[in-house]
């Protein structure tokens, strides 16, 4: 409970002060830009809670699966009335289908008893409105930069919130913090991806290199923002559940490793134009570089790091 409050102290403080400073750089008035940040503050207390394991050992003991998943879902619809109302983005619409799909995700284990059916039908509910994009049009900004994101989270820690706290699977390393020896094997398989996964991309053309000032802010905000939400989230999906899946189902850990890193190549199809088939071979080759880390440290937060590493020099070094 103390790593939690120090957490959440530490979240609050240096996203208060990076909002404030980016409402100043980017001219956004006071009045604007609070609202978007007070949503951000609630949104974080939550996104916590599926990597703490403390926090929902205490939330478990306390409350049954259905206090929880009411709890899950009505947090899930704050963040969105905190910002939309303030700066007049709210839409009914929006309400209803935020309400929707945390009231489906949060319920789903208390109304449905696990099974690998309704544990695939789960992800591939969890995964819909992320490849539709479908927060885009819910989470719509006063300001010129897109607030999405905001969406992005809320999905992430229901869902995670709803496998690991009330579905009860097994967390697979989901956290924020991860070893010494995990750090270790993620940075290997890192590079064991470096010179295979980079210049395949270039050969395809969908990198180019971009030279020039590198500045370490950006350097440390691209590796923490993909190591916390999508190393995270992409990791505990493919090499924290399907892979270990597909191990139990088929009994072979290569044909495990090959099916999760080709699905996890396959879900990178609609971006920048559907389908974008040179993309989904380069994330078929860093899956299997992630899953391998996964693999030798059993645990997600090896792979967390690799990936991390992978998009931090993509964003970095390439265009």
């Amino acid at each position: 409970m103390k790593a939690f409050f120090a957490a959440l102290w530490i979240g609050w403080i240096g996203l208060a002060t990076a909002g404030l400073i980016f409402a100043s750089q980017k001219h956004v008035a006071v009045v604007t830009a609070a609202p978007i940040i007070l949503a951000f503050l609630f949104e974080y207390v939550f996104y916590l809670i599926p990597g703490m394991e403390p926090m929902q050992k205490r939330l478990r003991l306390r409350y049954s699966n259905l206090y929880l998943a009411g709890g899950a879902a009505l947090s899930a619809v704050a963040p969105y009335l905190i910002y939309s109302i303030a700066t007049h983005q709210f839409r009914w619409i929006g309400l209803g289908i935020v309400m929707a799909l945390a009231g489906v995700a949060s319920f789903w284990y208390v109304l449905l008893r696990r099974s690998a059916v309704v544990d695939i039908v789960f992800l591939c509910f969890a995964a819909a409105p992320l490849l539709a994009r479908l927060f885009e049009h819910i989470y719509t900004s006063p300001i010129p930069q897109r607030i999405d994101v905001l969406g992005h989270l809320m999905w992430i820690r229901t869902c995670a919130f709803a496998l690991i706290a009330v579905g009860k699977v097994d967390t697979s390393g989901y956290g924020f913090l991860p070893s010494n020896k995990n750090w270790a094997i993620g940075a290997r398989h890192f590079l064991y991806f470096l010179p295979i996964g980079f210049p395949l991309a270039y050969a395809l053309g969908i990198i180019r290199f971009n030279p020039g000032v590198i500045s370490i802010w950006k350097v440390f905000g691209v590796f923490f923002g993909a190591l916390w939400v999508v190393a995270l989230s992409e990791e505990f999906v493919f090499r924290g559940l399907l892979q270990p899946w597909f191990e139990k189902w088929t009994g072979n850990p290569h044909i495990a490793l090959a099916a999760a890193s080709i699905l996890f190549g396959l879900c990178h199809l609609p971006y920048r134009g559907f389908p974008n088939w040179k993309l989904a071979l380069v994330a078929t080759v860093a899956g299997v570089a992630y899953g391998r880390a996964r693999s030798q440290a059993g645990t997600i937060q090896a792979s967390m790091v690799a990936h991390a590493m992978v998009v931090t020099v993509w964003r970095n070094v390439f265009t």
